[in-house]
């Protein structure tokens, strides 16, 4: 089924006024603060856990903690291991590899492990058949994480997911490190220690901008104040950070778009050990070489996704309402970028599959409403395996039926509204050039941060004058524009662009608004989106 393409046709025409009453209207529930938090005891079996946790350390039993190889299972570790540190309590981590291991805990996992206790983070909710190897081996298993539970759950000491049915938690759009922050919040009630629970909110931040959490509600005042954090953190990672980058403030699409990546091609390309390490580096010395390696990583990541990429828009089939494409050997790390690639280019649903010998490993990506963890509920019958939530989800499937998987997930996506294919970001409206000053820029900057939920404002602009053009960078891949209309001008810039314009030519704009700051300088600046006419 074709997603609707977003009309410019009957856009409304913008003021200040509008777009502060428009931006308002996102926060239904009022703005949050961090005194705003539930209590941890507001989860089900988050006491259970907590006791168990302080009963193993009282006792000296051995805990190991099994992490997941993206940013999110990434920093739930990195901030168990701080957690464990500062009570002086030693303990092992284990983040599986993507390759060897797959992912989350596994009987091959529970194998591998000598312990009394293993605590999960970012996964384990489908764990079924790990969690009976624990009870086998008399290891007690406690579950946190965040992903959507199936109809059978783990048979685990405790299962502490803000989406379990018995869960009263208020806020389940929380990422898996967000679960962890408050599994520690417990345990600091439980051990009576004095712990200031926002030295974790820049390692927080990263978990729930990189795992696309909406930056609503609970999620918004924790990520300002970890962004903030991260502008003066002392953890030599984010030291090392703001030297390659050379930032000192921070948005959240910084931490989407400059950050995160280049924590997730450790595990994508080879093992998120290494991201792992940056985070908890000793020294600045150490982070900046391990800044180094991930960016290397990163590079090479992006030259292996643009060869996928290419192949997979070869293969899809633009008439199904859910794209389903499969290559033998693509590189598992990133079939879920080609998967979101492909969302972007057809606004679909998209699944991208690596094809190894007779079994098929997987990532999907959804757009709009259409909740793709319900399509493949739907489609279980033709998949080896499959977790996840609405919008991303992994998925195996034998080879021989991927064919049948992707006519039966077809058939159910027919079912749906086409509404629901949508984007979810749309423009906000027509914004004469008029109205873009440091008063429009106050305003925009009031409701930051921007992200999933609360995508920044895009503005329609138009009949917008080219005073000069220039292009920029290496590859002369970005555009700088000096634009005008009747006697106001804006600089914009627009990265790897694909449609030249020249000097007098009179053109409409999609784009957003952000504060450029170079050499003490600060400038209103657009960033294109797409270049209309």
């Amino acid at each position: 089924m074709k997603g609707r393409s977003t009309s410019m046709e009957g856009l409304p025409l913008l003021t200040k006024e509008k777009i502060e009453a428009i931006l308002r209207a996102r926060f239904d529930d009022g703005f949050k603060n961090l005194q705003d938090l539930p209590n941890p005891s507001d989860f089900h079996d988050m006491d259970r856990a907590a006791d168990r946790i302080a009963r193993a350390i009282e006792k000296k039993e051995r805990i190991v903690i099994v992490g997941d190889y993206d940013v999110d299972g990434v920093v739930s570790t990195a901030l168990m291991e701080e957690f464990f540190e500062i009570v002086g309590y030693q303990i092992q981590s284990l983040i599986p590899n993507r390759f060897r291991d797959g992912y989350g805990i596994s009987p091959k996992i529970v194998d591998r492990i000598e312990a009394d206790l293993i605590v999960t983070v970012d996964n384990g909710i489908t764990a079924v058949e790990a969690a009976k190897r624990c009870k086998a081996r008399g290891i007690d298993l406690i579950v946190t994480d965040h992903h959507t539970p199936s109809e059978i759950l783990p048979d685990a000491f405790a299962i502490v997911n803000p989406k379990k049915n018995e869960c009263g938690f208020a806020y389940p759009e929380i990422c898996g490190a967000q679960v962890a922050w408050f599994l520690v919040g417990a345990l600091k009630q439980r051990l009576g220690i004095d712990l200031k629970m926002g030295r974790f909110l820049d390692l927080l931040a990263l978990a729930i901008v990189a795992d696309v959490m909406p930056l609503l509600s609970i999620n918004r005042p924790l990520v300002q104040r970890g962004l903030e954090m991260l502008s003066v953190s002392k953890r030599p990672a984010f030291e090392a950070v703001r030297a390659h980058l050379g930032k000192n403030r921070f948005t959240a699409e910084d931490v989407a778009f400059g950050i995160a990546p280049r924590l997730n091609s450790a595990g994508r390309m080879e093992d998120a050990s290494l991201a792992l390490r940056f985070l908890r580096a000793g020294s600045l010395n150490e982070a900046s070489g391990g800044w180094l390696a991930l960016d290397t990583l990163n590079q090479r990541r992006r030259r292996v996704e643009a060869e996928i990429t290419e192949a997979a828009m070869a293969q899809a089939d633009p008439a199904d309402p859910v794209v389903v494409v499969a290559g033998e050997g693509w590189h598992e790390g990133v079939v879920g970028i080609v998967a979101s690639r492909l969302v972007e280019r057809f606004g679909k649903p998209a699944i991208v599959l690596s094809v190894d010998g007779g079994m098929a490993k997987g990532s999907g990506r959804s757009v709009g409403d259409v909740d793709l963890f319900a399509l493949l509920e739907a489609s279980r019958e033709r998949l080896a395996g499959f977790g996840g939530h609405r919008m991303a989800a992994g998925l195996s499937v034998e080879t021989d039926r991927i064919e049948g998987f992707r006519k039966t997930i077809c058939a159910h996506a027919e079912k749906l509204d086409s509404s629901s294919f949508d984007p979810k970001e749309s423009v906000l409206g027509e914004l004469p050039l008029r109205e873009v000053d440091w008063e429009l820029m106050e305003i925009l900057n009031r409701y930051e941060p921007y992200g999933a939920g609360n995508g920044r404002p895009k503005f329609l602009l138009r009949d917008i004058d080219v005073v000069d053009i220039r292009t920029m960078g290496s590859e002369h891949r970005h555009l700088g524009l000096s634009l005008a209309s009747e006697k106001f001008f804006l600089d914009a810039v627009q990265f790897n662009f694909t449609q030249m314009v020249s000097i007098g030519q009179k053109i409409d704009l999609l784009g957003t608004f952000q504060i450029n700051e170079f050499n003490g300088n600060r400038k209103i600046q657009l960033f294109v989106d797409k270049i209309l006419r």
